[in-house]
């Protein structure tokens, strides 16, 4: 049984420990060590406290037995996209471990992301997702995400090649 509850402001340490286990899970194959280290340092516990203390950012968790096993993320847009029509927000992550992709969970995370988004009036959603990762892909593209243009996604001094998607919530 899957159970879902909004993240409380004293869970930065639960939501980095997840973020950076999830992003080790599904990408850390892909960097050099280092790289990746100063990527997951970007990423402390503080960082996402504080993130969680930002009455702009919410934060949704997916839990199996009380145990938080993927996050969905949603705040005003922060990325670098062209032409946004104004209160568009942001996905910033969804992540998820690996036994539960296919399950459900993350269109649940989706659903709510989108449900928070509309409560907040927002015309439309935006969203970075890696070029390669094309069963994301294909997820955004279910919900009505197109590609939009190249963005360029650093983990430590390597840089990856995302693509900025934006989707209409009307």
């Amino acid at each position: 049984m899957i159970e879902y509850r909004n993240a409380r402001p004293d869970e930065g340490a639960v939501l980095g420990g997840l973020a950076r286990a999830t992003f080790i899970q599904t990408f850390g194959v892909l960097y050099k060590l280092e790289d990746l280290a100063v990527f997951l340092q970007q990423g402390s516990d503080e960082a996402y406290a504080a993130e969680l203390a930002d009455p702009d950012i919410e934060v949704r968790f997916a839990l199996s037995g009380g145990a938080p096993i993927g996050f969905a993320k949603i705040s005003k847009l922060g990325l670098p996209a062209p032409d946004p029509l104004p209160g568009a927000v942001e996905l910033r992550q969804l992540y998820l471990y690996k036994p539960w992709q296919g399950a459900g969970v993350a269109r649940a995370l989706m659903d709510w992301a989108v449900e928070r988004a509309r409560a907040r009036g927002a015309p439309e959603m935006w969203l970075s997702v890696f070029t390669d990762n094309h069963r994301a892909r294909k997820f955004y593209a279910g919900y009505g995400f197109v590609d939009v243009c190249p963005y360029a996604f650093k983990v430590g001094d390597q840089e990856d090649e995302d693509i900025l998607c934006r989707a209409p919530l009307a």
